[in-house]
């Protein structure tokens, strides 16, 4: 049995990947900072019949969520194989009035919050001489300009190249690492917002928004022996939206 670990996983992408994942026979460690939506995450598993996982509810920009994370991967079965860092977090902003603690909060969660999580996954599998992959959700916005999410787009684009440098010092211990970057993507998030979809359907060349199946396939893609002659890419999921660039409601 295989072992992965899936942070922001309460929801969203990072649920429906690290549903697939169980799916799929593996054990898979659910992370998330809001509790109470990680226990409805755990409770929907296992109504559907999945009992090989385990949750930690943290930071997962923190110290406490890595020591956590230390005592999953040694009581838990199955190898440890791979992670998925979802976890992050979006602030909306104008440049000109952009707030410092906002950029600080930012920076936390995906900058230094995924590094760490692969420097501590990477270093397990390293040291137990473990082949792995490590996918990082990145974002559109990592690879073109989008109004009021200079910071945001910042952030993700540093997460993309943390992948293409991580390849020099994973590669020699058969780790491989890649990033999947979704565009317009329907979560429970954006469906809260009534013109999303139509929105997104009338500006991507495919003509709608990805599901937070699309984007689950694609990385349980990077995370399989299919692309284990692949790493230090990023994937763009988004219907064709980067080849044009309309910003929404232009």
């Amino acid at each position: 049995m295989k072992k992965f670990v899936v942070t922001g996983a309460a929801q969203g992408i990072g649920f429906q990947i690290a549903k697939d994942l169980l799916d799929q026979g593996h054990f898979v460690i659910l992370n998330d900072l809001d509790f109470d939506l990680l226990v409805l995450a755990a409770k929907q598993l296992n109504e559907e019949g999945f009992v090989n996982f385990s949750v930690i509810s943290s930071n997962a920009a923190s110290h406490e969520f890595l020591e956590f994370l230390d005592i999953e991967l040694n009581n838990t079965p199955g190898d440890l194989y791979g992670v998925v860092c979802n976890a992050g977090i979006t602030t909306f902003g104008d440049f000109w009035s952009y707030q410092p603690s906002s950029l600080e909060a930012i920076l936390e969660v995906n900058i230094k919050g995924t590094f760490f999580l692969i420097q501590k996954i990477a270093s397990h599998l390293r040291d137990k001489k473990l082949p792995g992959s490590v996918v990082v959700i990145s974002s559109v916005t990592g690879h073109i300009a989008h109004p009021n999410l200079a910071a945001y787009g910042m952030t993700k684009a540093a997460l993309n190249q943390l992948v293409k440098n991580l390849v020099i010092d994973l590669s020699p211990f058969q780790i491989r690492i890649n990033a999947v970057s979704p565009g317009a993507t329907l979560t429970e998030r954006t469906q809260s917002d009534s013109q999303y979809q139509n929105n997104w359907s009338e500006i991507t060349p495919l003509g709608k928004p990805a599901t937070v199946q699309d984007i689950s396939e694609a990385v349980l893609f990077f995370l399989s022996e299919q692309s284990k002659h692949i790493t230090g890419q990023a994937l763009v999921v988004d219907g064709g939206w980067t080849s044009v660039g309309i910003p929404p409601n232009s």
